[in-house]
């Protein structure tokens, strides 16, 4: 089940136990345990949990995926099956699925989405939006919150909803952060708000670099 679940080598060992929380800074100590906890307990609770799905936002480097994907083993080793893709790669297997000639689509990788009983969308939003990108995330998203199939999601995107500050946008010389909503859509942003827990990264040192150390 783990190795169906295609889950990168990077990440195939990811768990709850080992889960790096700084002890040196308490405020992101703090912080990186309250997410941790949350993502824990909707283990333990599934799949009676309140909402079918976790959403982990956060900067680059802040943990989400190790977060996502250790969730997502635990479910498996619970025995639901479960599915691990990488937002761009997804949708690259989609349009490669594509006969521009006949006008018909290889669903392969369309339908597995659909279908999985538990997904992992790994970076969220890190597409270019077209016409095309917003109508097929947002069939996604809606089916699977239409029938409380369980989403794991990971996103560097900012959203208001989840406590992010959007003055910083008209501040001269701030850097402009896209939002979630402007880069799926307000139907698949509003439907991913409405069948996943938030859980809210801390800024903290780059995660990766400190796992290393």
């Amino acid at each position: 089940m783990l190795d169906a679940a295609r889950i990168p080598p990077l990440y195939q060992n990811a768990s709850f136990e080992n889960f790096v929380i700084p002890e040196d800074n308490p405020t992101a100590a703090n912080a990186l345990g309250f997410a941790f906890t949350n993502a824990l307990n909707y283990t333990r609770a599934f799949p009676e949990t309140e909402k079918p799905g976790l959403l982990f936002i956060g900067n680059p480097g802040t943990g989400k995926t190790h977060l996502a994907v250790a969730t997502l083993r635990k479910l498996i080793q619970k025995g639901f099956d479960g599915l691990f893709y990488d937002y761009q790669n997804l949708l690259d297997n989609i349009r490669a699925g594509y006969d521009r000639e006949s006008g018909s689509m290889d669903k392969e990788a369309y339908r597995s989405v659909l279908e999985a009983p538990v997904l992992l969308l790994d970076d969220l939003g890190a597409h270019r939006v077209t016409d095309w990108v917003d109508d097929t995330v947002t069939s996604i998203i809606t089916y699977r919150c239409n029938f409380r199939r369980p989403l794991i999601a990971t996103t560097n995107l900012v959203d208001p909803d989840a406590g992010f500050l959007m003055t910083e946008r008209s501040l001269p010389g701030a850097p402009v952060r896209n939002t979630l909503a402007e880069r799926i859509g307000m139907r698949a942003r509003s439907r991913i708000f409405e069948m996943c827990k938030v859980v809210r990264m801390p800024a903290v040192e780059d995660y990766r670099v400190k796992r290393v150390r």
